[in-house]
């Protein structure tokens, strides 16, 4: 079960407690606050706190404290133009913290995004519970044969059926040598930060992790992406789901402008307009190397 009991009775106390406030809020945000959203098989992420909306964005680039005469369209507008020409401060009024939790290899690969606060689960002091990511069959996939860092085919059959019998015997073994190595019982017992080092990487891990809005949004166009790891993947497919009732207007033109929009370089813009006026381009005419070529013609396609 991905929430505890104690986890679960403090949800229902947070949430059966509301109170006033003056601060800005987000009707879409406060139905999802505290609550929390299952991710793999023991994971979740839930919504802790939060700061601003789509108006504090607004707001931030017109440094202003009025509503005046403006109205929603023009508020979509500016939110709008400010994603096009990159203009990050204003997004950057607007925070969220999350408690995640999350198997410790896609913590060590969420880790790398170096722009949140983030406070980690101390298995020096606490111990670890037995809850391991096992893949669901259909996520139990080859090496890729063109990709160093991807997957290939999905295993089936004899395949797959050995390669989760060992994840789910590793892990089982692991922790109980983690166990023993904390016992008690008549030993003084190794101390957990040492034991810790037994325990395999599909281990569960919690953490607490707040962003501001323009690095969340980096954080999902990389982590979102169909390239992207599938483990951490759904994590940000999740947290899409709040976002978009958080700031919807944002999240829009994030989608429009980051997501569903492409970036070209000089050479590969040339080509286009090339191509506009009727010029016939081929790779060895468009100054674009081989792999450049590629991409630019997966885009045009």
């Amino acid at each position: 079960m991905p929430l505890s009991a104690e986890q679960l009775a403090e949800i229902e106390a947070q949430r059966a407690t509301p109170r006033p406030t003056l601060r800005a809020t987000s009707e879409g945000m406060e139905a999802h606050l505290y609550t929390a959203h299952e991710v793999l098989d023991h994971g979740f992420i839930r919504v802790i706190d939060y700061m601003g909306d789509d108006s504090a964005i607004v707001q931030a680039a017109r440094v202003s404290y009025g509503a005046g005469t403006k109205h929603v369209q023009n508020d979509d507008g500016l939110i709008r133009y400010l994603m096009r020409h990159w203009h990050s401060t204003p997004f950057e009024m607007c925070e969220i913290k999350l408690h995640v939790k999350l198997p410790v290899f896609v913590a060590r690969q969420w880790i790398r995004h170096r722009t949140a606060n983030v406070n980690e689960y101390s298995a020096r002091y606490s111990i670890l519970d037995r809850e391991f990511y096992i893949p669901a069959p259909d996520a139990l996939a080859a090496q890729s044969t063109v990709n160093n860092q991807g997957r290939g085919a999905v295993l089936e059959g004899e395949e797959a059926a050995r390669v989760l019998e060992m994840l789910k015997s590793d892990s089982t073994r692991a922790y109980d040598h983690y166990e023993a190595m904390l016992s008690q019982e008549g030993q003084q017992g190794l101390a957990r930060e040492l034991a810790r080092m037994n325990l395999p990487a599909n281990i569960y891990t919690q953490w607490y992790w707040k962003v501001d809005l323009h690095n969340l949004f980096h954080f999902l166009r990389l982590r979102g992406d169909a390239h992207a790891q599938y483990e951490i993947r759904v994590y940000a497919d999740a947290i899409c789901n709040v976002v978009r009732d958080w700031v919807p207007l944002a999240f829009k033109a994030f989608e429009d402008y980051r997501v569903g929009g492409v970036n070209l370089s000089a050479a590969a813009l040339d080509c286009m307009r090339r191509m506009l006026a009727g010029e016939t381009v081929t790779q060895e005419t468009s100054g674009l190397s081989k792999r450049e070529w590629r991409e630019f013609e997966a885009i045009l396609k």
